[in-house]
């Protein structure tokens, strides 16, 4: 626990290892080791190591591969991040190997201004498709960066608005019973 930075103590489930054995996670923070930095690493009590998700991994746009005593954590393009070993039923990554390596970058964020460009580019489509398109490559061109926004841009609003079909008016029409109204239909 003493390596993980902005520690956050939560419940956050239980985690089952290969001997059936359940043990509880009690929290999250980010691992720092030299030019590295892996968010949201849980804390297992009692394990003496930290426990890293392959989701969290994919969820990141990267591939992970599992191998007989080797796993990869590759980028889109099939460049190898990461390298761990298998022993004793667990892969383990080894932080002065990677801390020693180029740096890398599991995960970007694109500026706003380059988010917003890339929203009026594509006709003021949403944050999360555009996501999506950067995700599975489908525009040329797009950068493969985490959209993200953090307003309403003017356009949309404008175009998310509701306009009455005809102003109310605040005086009725008719001034007695049965008195003859015209209106359009």
């Amino acid at each position: 626990i003493k390596l993980l930075i902005n520690f956050m103590w939560k419940f956050l489930g239980t985690v089952c290892f290969g001997n059936y054995h359940i043990a509880a996670i009690f929290g999250y923070g980010n691992l720092k080791w030299g030019n590295i930095t892996i968010t949201r690493v849980y804390f297992v009590e009692g394990l003496g190591h930290n426990i890293f998700s392959v989701g969290q991994f994919c969820d990141a746009d990267l591939k992970v591969a599992f191998r007989r005593n080797t796993c990869f954590i590759r980028d889109l393009y099939g460049v190898d991040l990461v390298k761990g070993n298998h022993s004793t039923n667990l892969y383990t990554i080894n932080l002065h190997d990677m801390a020693s390596a180029s740096p890398i970058c599991l995960m970007a964020h694109a500026t706003l201004t380059k988010s917003w460009s890339w929203h009026q580019r594509l006709s003021h489509l949403n944050f999360d498709t555009i996501n999506d398109l950067a995700k599975n490559d489908l525009v040329p061109d797009l950068p493969k960066f985490i959209y993200a926004k953090e307003h309403l841009c003017p356009s949309c609003e404008q175009g998310k608005s509701k306009r009455a079909s005809h102003p109310p008016k605040p005086v009725p029409n008719s001034k007695q019973r049965l008195h003859l109204v015209y209106i359009d239909l």
